[in-house]
């Protein structure tokens, strides 16, 4: 039976490094400053915080949001919980009453072989791994070693439910990110929130996938954007606020955020880190 609640409150079924849940205040100023009267589109789909809080919120309208990722068994995973929710479900139920050290490691060793049991296992690696953290090595096999925890939250129903009543209407699309020149139209609204470019030579993370997200990846996404301000879409960007990004969107606004990140190696340099948000508003 679905549960229903008269305020909807999904947020994301999954824990994303860089997930964007502590910035959603400063998000949602930016969303409103726009002033965007089209479709909302978010092409580094990830947790999807922002998505959920605008959903959340009743801020995305009547129109059918856009989301989509180059990560394919994130997609599929969003996909399934859209179209077939109680199956995934059930998968991990199953997940959570054989939950143990062997069984974790046995999981993460055999990919099923249908999308639902797929999603199940994603979700389960999730929330039992270490740090939450996703992470493919080159052959796109998931690498992360369980962590420690006494009682983790396998199957959260509930929330699993209101995440498949929130995206029942919207497209969810595994592409590449620059395909966002050919669908956003004049007026819409784009997020970007791409891997992060490194702060240091130590403190790179672009293995979500296993194609990586190196310097040409960021590069292009600059000319993407170049291309959406120029075809007058609104465009908001998350990175870091290194040289290299200040330097790829000098021309439009880039503000100086603080959040928290806990994924560094070194426990003495977890913590508030500088972050650019960049918007073209201004030249939109």
């Amino acid at each position: 039976m679905k549960i229903t609640r008269r305020t909807p409150t999904p947020h994301p079924f999954l824990k994303w490094v860089g997930g964007k849940g502590q910035l959603l205040q400063t998000l949602h100023a930016h969303f409103d400053e726009a002033g965007a009267t089209g479709r909302y589109h978010e092409p580094f789909i990830g947790g999807g915080a922002f998505f959920f809080s605008l959903y959340r919120k009743g801020l995305l309208g009547r129109k059918q949001a856009m989301l989509s990722d180059n990560n394919a068994r994130l997609v599929e995973a969003y996909q399934c919980i859209q179209e077939n929710v109680d199956g995934v479900i059930r998968h991990l139920k199953k997940h959570k009453t054989k939950h143990e050290h062997d069984y974790y490691y046995a999981t993460r060793a055999e990919v099923p072989t249908t999308a639902i049991a797929r999603t199940a296992r994603l979700i389960y690696l999730n929330k039992t791994c270490f740090n939450g953290l996703y992470r493919e090595n080159s052959k796109g096999g998931f690498n992360v070693p369980m962590g420690r925890y006494k009682n983790p939250r396998i199957c959260d129903e509930e929330n699993l439910y209101e995440v498949s009543t929130a995206l029942q209407r919207h497209k969810i699309q595994h592409q590449h990110f620059a395909v966002v020149r050919e669908t956003a139209a004049p007026g819409d609204f784009v997020y970007f929130d791409p891997p992060y470019w490194p702060v240091s030579d130590t403190a790179s993370f672009t293995a979500y996938h296993q194609d990586g997200f190196g310097e040409n990846g960021q590069r292009l996404l600059a000319n993407v954007v170049e291309d959406l301000t120029a075809k007058g879409v609104y465009v908001l960007l998350s990175n870091s606020m290194t040289p290299l990004i200040q330097d790829l969107y000098k021309a439009y606004t880039i503000e100086d955020v603080q959040a928290t990140r806990m994924v560094n190696s070194n426990a003495k340099k977890r913590g508030k880190i500088s972050e650019a948000l960049v918007n073209n508003f201004a030249q939109v």
